[in-house]
């Protein structure tokens, strides 16, 4: 009988909402249980249903330790998922994955990030089947991954390591030689350095600083750039609507022993949303100002023609980053009865103005004119007889 870890679906997802942070290790030497298998199952991770089998290349292996096997996989450090997206694990040379399992990720989770696939020319092989071709393998290519990341919408992490051997100090310094190539040492400490650090929250971090708004007046020079003033005082509860508004945030992020200067990835932004059930504004932050361990992102807008209750939000996330939703509500009102603008400086109304100007003065001359344009009376000589 195969004795069961206390790994439980219910005790991980208690972990999860600790914040508690994992990094699970598979071997094709050491058949996963079926707890764990389950269990990966649940976060869309499948592994080989034969629970022995390993990933295999006839075209990136070590030649020094799996000549005939084909088993100790040579890739490069990981390179970015997408180009909007900062690499945690890239880096020069080589990571040498011994016996891998095969991990599928499926497509249903948007939690899941694949950090290393298998190059297109592995696949997963059994080794107990003693067939020379492989029919149907559980996965082939880019369907591998080798090292995957769960990271939940409270930012507490999962990594799944396909290989424990990467771990393993032998590696850190081995020498290895691809097919055709000379003999390099492997990246192995580096990669395993930077995955542990990112799984247990050393990298990968953002800080929320500083989350200030305020009324603003925007005043335009001889030359054409408008300079920002501040009007009263800082995050006040009320607006009122077609304001002029600065929204600023303060964003740091972990380096390992400190907290450096948040910069957004090439290609990528870091927006605000002005919303009431729906965005009315949704602006990119530019940084406009840093500190020794920090950036101020911000900018500047004009509320809407809308009363209510809104709430500047900040929602940022990204894979590999920790999750960011700052909220802060205001109320925006309606102009009051004295802050409309006059009639006169309307000038639309310019000529309804002139209108009635021009009926008051139609009047008076009417009135002038009737009373100095009375009609003459003759008088009579005399009496009148009878």
């Amino acid at each position: 009988m195969e004795s069961e870890p206390s790994t439980t679906s219910f005790s991980f997802r208690q972990n999860q909402k600790n914040h508690g942070n994992i990094l699970l290790t598979l071997s094709a030497d050491s058949p996963a249980p079926s707890a764990i298998s389950s269990l990966l199952l649940e976060l869309d991770i499948q592994l080989p249903p034969d629970r022995t089998s390993l990933v295999v290349d006839h075209f990136n292996y070590d030649t020094n330790s799996a000549s005939d096997k084909h088993d100790v996989l040579l890739l490069p450090q990981s390179s970015a998922v997408r180009s909007d997206v900062r690499n945690y694990f890239g880096g020069d040379g080589v990571v040498a994955f011994p016996r891998a399992v095969a991990q599928e990720l499926g497509s249903s989770s948007p939690l899941l990030t694949p950090v290393v696939r298998a190059p297109d020319t592995a696949y997963s092989y059994n080794p107990k089947e003693e067939a020379v071709t492989v029919e149907e393998p559980f996965a082939v290519g880019s369907q591998i991954s080798l090292v995957s990341s769960l990271q939940a919408r409270n930012s507490a992490r999962f990594t799944v390591l396909g290989s424990v051997e990467v771990l393993e100090n032998a590696w850190f310094d081995a020498k290895v030689k691809a097919p055709g190539a000379k003999d390099i040492m492997t990246s192995n400490r580096n990669f395993a350095k930077h995955l542990s650090a990112w799984t247990f929250k050393e990298i990968g971090v953002l800080k929320v600083g500083k989350v200030e708004h305020h009324l603003s007046s925007i005043e335009e020079n001889s030359a054409g750039n408008g300079s920002i003033a501040q009007l009263g005082y800082l995050n006040p509860q009320n607006y009122r609507i077609k304001n002029d508004v600065t929204f600023n945030i303060e964003l740091s992020e972990r380096s390992f022993n400190g907290f450096s200067p948040f910069t957004v990835p090439p290609g990528d932004e870091l927006q605000l949303e002005f919303t009431m059930l729906s965005p009315f504004h949704r602006l990119d932050l530019k940084p406009i100002a840093m500190t020794l361990n920090s950036t101020i992102f911000g900018t500047t807008f004009r509320l809407p023609d809308q009363h209510g209750i809104f709430a500047f939000r900040v929602n940022y996330k990204r894979p590999f980053l920790t999750n960011i939703d700052v909220k802060r509500e205001v109320t925006v009102r309606h102009f009051a009865h004295d802050e409309w603008p006059r009639s006169w400086q309307i000038s639309a109304g310019w000529v309804w103005i002139a209108g009635i100007w021009v009926t008051v003065a139609g009047w008076m001359a009417f009135v002038a004119i009737w009373l100095w344009s009375e009609p003459a009376y003759e008088r009579s000589a005399g009496k009148k007889l009878q």
